[in-house]
């Protein structure tokens, strides 16, 4: 199977993963706002899916390093499957919530407490797992990205229109989806191998991880957005016949969205052996600071904003790069 062999390389394919993970959500956009993001979600999930399955079969089945997939698939213990799959289910309630708590309570409120909640619990959890990198730099990095991601929700709430008003369930789902999301890498994480050459027995190679962490993602899709969709937390509900209505072409926006979210996943796995999987999960969580970047320079979500905007932003921007940088210099240091 395919893996790293440098340090600098995985810092190449971690700054993938924030690109990824700060973008798929602009194949939302592409779909149009009449696609209600229930619907758009099952071709997101199926996107995920087929992306793995399509790695696993490639990058995780060639070489003379590792296992193949279907050589990993065979020996592997049914408990480390069953981790990936929890961390799939674990992500999707998170994701839907996270959602949801946007639009309830808005980016302002949604973003601070829960991608914020998710990076520092995050980093935390898997940094105790898997001791790497220099601790002081680490949470210092962190900390500095976090501030970014305040920053940030200033920012948006600066825009005339763009935060509804701070609501106790507002709070309460963006501290759930921050929770969930800062605990859903570590059970993949649980069921892998921490060496990628020789790979411990019944323990999981990345791509086999990340099928599974897919598998759990889809099956549980059938539980929480079948459930969204009956009760929805903002609209009225949405029905199977209309995901069949819906056209060609916004399927396919959809089932980029997963792909390009997936190649993300995948390459933050992949990116583990190197740096850790602390550092791999803060690095990729600053994708939050990528989604800004589009808002700000592609969709001009700022134009509106009152005056003063800007500086905000540039401290943002600032605060996010100091942050990256002590992120990746902490596993050297």
């Amino acid at each position: 199977m395919f893996i790293l062999q440098s340090y600098s390389l995985a810092v190449i394919f971690l700054f993938i993963t924030m690109l990824c993970w700060g973008s798929w959500a602009n194949t939302q956009k592409l779909a149009g706002r009449k696609w209600r993001f229930e619907l758009f979600y099952w071709d997101y999930v199926i996107g995920v899916l087929l992306l793995s399955l399509i790695f696993a079969f490639t990058l995780g089945s060639i070489g003379n390093v590792g296992r193949s997939f279907l050589e990993d698939l065979a020996q592997a213990d049914f408990s480390n499957l069953l981790s990936a799959m929890i961390g799939g289910a674990v992500f999707n309630a998170a994701n839907i919530l996270l959602v949801a708590a946007i639009a309830i309570a808005g980016m302002s409120v949604a973003f601070p407490v829960g991608i914020g909640l998710a990076l520092v619990l995050g980093v935390i959890v898997n940094y105790i797992a898997t001791p790497l990198g220099n601790p002081v730099i680490l949470f210092l990095g962190v900390f500095l990205v976090l501030l970014a991601i305040v920053l940030d929700a200033f920012a948006y709430k600066r825009i005339p229109n763009q935060a509804a008003g701070v609501t106790t369930k507002g709070l309460v789902l963006s501290a759930l989806a921050g929770i969930l999301m800062g605990f859903f890498y570590r059970f993949v994480a649980r069921s892998m191998s921490l060496n990628f050459v020789n790979l411990e027995p019944g323990k999981l190679s990345p791509y086999t991880a990340v099928v599974f962490f897919s598998i759990g993602l889809l099956i549980s899709n059938f539980v929480f957005n079948t459930l969204i969709m009956k009760k929805p937390f903002v609209g009225e509900p949405v029905s199977f016949s209309d995901y069949f209505k819906g056209k060609f072409r916004v399927h396919l926006y959809g089932i980029l969205g997963g792909i390009i979210w997936c190649i993300g996943m995948s390459f933050s796995i992949i990116a583990s052996g190197q740096a850790g999987f602390a550092i791999s999960y803060g690095l990729g969580q600053g994708a939050t600071m990528v989604a800004a970047f589009w808002g700000v320079f592609i969709w001009k979500e700022f134009k509106e904003a009152a005056p003063g905007t800007n500086l905000m932003l540039a401290l943002m921007f600032i605060f996010f790069i100091a942050g990256l940088g002590l992120i990746i210099w902490a596993r050297v240091a």
